[in-house]
């Protein structure tokens, strides 16, 4: 999934790209993506890409005369740059991975796809982002929120860390691997409470996160589209490494799975070297 690196990376490159240039038309392939329709699609037709931005982990492009295009690119979404399409003829509405794109006036242009037969790629044409109900509800930046407003944000709910950790309405842009990241570069077992946090282990984890998503968010930025998966894969330190030596202890990366996910870490590092039940209803290391 993408997460906030990504889409600040995904962002930086339209800025570069498309800033500038005029939009072509809107072609809608998927119907279920787009969760809006007024304004309609030919709205954008003829308009100018002003800028794209980031709230959370929803892309954000802006056009002259009001108008936003928000995308959540879900689980298994992505936006696909093109310097030039295959073929001038419309979009068809179909199975395919494509569910929009959007055409410019050079020929270029980008697809927001979504692989899998799950799709949950969300598309809106606003003229207000904050009327897209997830970004209505989004918490503070994980990434530019301080000690007072992130240790605020964590405790105000009650929890296991990981799971508030990924809570959108607390803090907004960290997902499943870069919570992984961030418990591990802070020492903290994914089942630790917040209210039992101390404040040394509050610092500790925001500057973790602002750490680990900083140093992604420096890996990524300039990355083509394209590349940007490989560099996310390339960049962690526990998360999909299952069973591999961590690279900070040498101990055994071990995992921890749910109905539709998984979580991973490093015993040594986050819980004292005790291994956490891999069941869901498990009475977890704290």
């Amino acid at each position: 999934m993408p997460e906030l690196p990504e889409v600040e990376a995904l962002a930086g490159y339209l800025r570069q790209r498309a800033v500038g240039r005029r939009v072509d038309r809107l072609e809608v392939a998927a119907i279920s993506a787009l969760k809006t329709y007024d304004p309609a699609p030919t709205a954008v037709a003829g308009a100018t890409v002003t800028d794209a931005r980031r709230h959370g982990k929803f892309l954000d492009v802006v056009f002259d005369g009001g108008l936003h295009l928000v995308a959540h690119l879900a689980r298994a979404g992505w936006l696909h740059y093109r310097e030039a399409f295959a073929s001038t003829v419309p979009l068809r509405p179909g199975k395919g991975p494509i569910a929009l794109r959007v055409r410019l006036d050079d020929g270029s242009g980008f697809d927001l796809t979504e692989a899998g037969t799950q799709k949950k790629l969300a598309a809106y044409l606003v003229t207000d982002p904050q009327s897209v109900p997830g970004v209505a509800k989004l918490g503070s930046d994980a990434l530019s929120a301080d000690l007072a407003t992130f240790a605020g944000a964590l405790r105000s709910r009650r929890g296991q860390i990981k799971g508030v950790l990924t809570d959108q309405g607390v803090l907004a842009g960290v997902g499943n691997a870069y919570s992984d990241e961030i418990l591990h570069a802070a020492k903290l077992s994914p089942f630790a409470l917040t209210d039992r946090l101390t404040d040394d282990q509050m610092a500790t984890l925001h500057a973790a996160t602002r750490r680990v998503l900083g140093d992604a968010v420096t890996r990524s930025l300039g990355q083509r589209a394209a590349e940007l998966k490989g560099e996310k894969r390339a960049g962690l330190k526990v998360h999909a490494r299952t069973g591999l030596p961590c690279p900070v202890c040498g101990d055994t990366v071990r995992e921890v799975s749910f109905a539709d996910s998984s979580l991973q870490y490093c015993p040594t590092c986050q819980t004292g070297g005790k291994p956490l039940a891999d069941r869901r209803l498990s009475r977890l290391v704290r």
